[in-house]
């Protein structure tokens, strides 16, 4: 149970991006994947439940093959495949930091992870060990944050909290194009979905929207970002319904 002290949240879904993990670079930078391990492993010792879904953008990107020639379908199981490898480096971290952890894969592959089984989650979520899902859908054309909003419904979250690399937040317009972008403290599905802020997939705000479940945008970069996030500290926008 969570320590209503410090923390609104019971249990969360956490979507971490596949480019911190790669520190700016191909493959897996260590010390980057420890710290984000370190910061979860302090919000778990305060009781919070956590699940988390990782990109795979320090290995492939699905869209990004398709336009170099590779076909999308192909492309996006590879994508796959680079999320689980995100996966086990986290959850060898996270075990190194004391937190009993369990990887399950939309795409089954026994020997590494257990296959997706919902309410086989929840029961490790209860005792305390944190759940991390690899593989995306297990299905080509949807993105992680997708699979962020449909996992955190089917899990019964009571947040879903999307961290994001280079950007603290949801703007009214892209600050990396726009430095007269406004930083929005909340913000609705609807003016999300209506404004066509992408910060985040539409699907995934369509997701959320539809059963009224809170997301948090936030930015990775800062010192204890993920551990704010994750206690339900003021940072990053909420987009509620």
């Amino acid at each position: 149970m969570s320590d209503e002290t410090t923390t609104p949240y019971r249990r969360v879904l956490l979507k971490l991006s596949g480019e911190v993990f790669g520190g700016g670079k191909v493959g897996v930078a260590p010390d980057v994947v420890r710290g984000v391990a370190d910061q979860i492993a302090e919000a778990v010792a305060k009781g919070v439940q956590v699940a988390i879904v990782v990109g795979g953008g320090n290995f492939f990107r699905g869209a990004q093959l398709q336009e170099q020639g590779m076909d999308r379908t192909r492309a996006d199981y590879m994508g796959m495949l680079g999320t689980v490898m995100n996966c086990l480096a986290l959850q060898d971290f996270l075990e190194d930091a004391g937190v009993d952890t369990r990887v399950q894969t939309a795409i089954t592959m026994g020997q590494v992870a257990e296959p997706y089984i919902p309410r086989r989650a929840i029961r490790h979520l209860e005792k305390g060990r944190v759940v991390i899902f690899g593989a995306g859908a297990g299905m080509p054309f949807f993105s992680t944050d997708t699979v962020s909003a449909q996992r955190a419904l089917e899990i019964k979250c009571d947040a879903v909290l999307m961290s994001k690399n280079g950007v603290d937040g949801v703007y009214d317009s892209d600050p990396r194009k726009n430095p007269d972008a406004r930083k929005l403290e909340s913000v609705t599905y609807e003016e999300a979905l209506q404004q066509d802020l992408r910060v985040v997939d539409a699907a995934a705000f369509s997701l959320c929207r539809e059963n009224k479940l809170p997301m948090l945008v936030f930015g990775m970069e800062g010192e204890g970002n993920v551990t704010r996030a994750l206690l339900g500290e003021s940072i990053g926008t909420l987009v509620h319904a």
